[in-house]
């Protein structure tokens, strides 16, 4: 079994940066594709990014791309999401995910594992 747990999360102006992170136990993200979703009030949680197995293939949704980061650190067995030039549209709960087989994939049924969400708010 595999716990994920995201922090990170925060209130910033638009055009600011945060950085998620999510710390996995269980199983280690060498082993997993780890991924990170969002979900805005009132829509369906969607594709932001993800990091294959030991940080290699790394890619993003249309909407973040250029602006969002995603890493590993496979010694602290944590994803990170960097998000810079943030705009309020980018306000929603982001949730980590982990996969335990396949290959990186923006498919939200292909994960087996999610994190609780941490709120990232942007204000105009």
């Amino acid at each position: 079994q595999v716990q994920l747990v995201e922090s990170g999360g925060g209130l910033v102006q638009a055009g600011g940066s945060l950085k998620l992170s999510c710390q996995a136990s269980g199983r280690t993200f060498s082993d997993l594709i780890g991924a990170w979703f969002r979900q805005a009030p009132g829509k369906e949680r969607e594709f932001v990014g993800v990091v294959g197995r030991g940080g290699i293939s790394v890619y993003y949704a249309d909407h973040v791309e250029g602006r969002f980061a995603a890493s590993m650190n496979n010694d602290k067995n944590i994803i990170y999401l960097q998000m810079n030039s943030l705009k309020p549209e980018d306000t929603a709960v982001y949730y980590c995910a982990a996969a335990s087989w396949g290959a990186p994939t923006p498919t939200r049924s292909d994960y087996d594992y999610w994190g609780q969400g941490t709120q990232v708010t942007v204000s105009s």
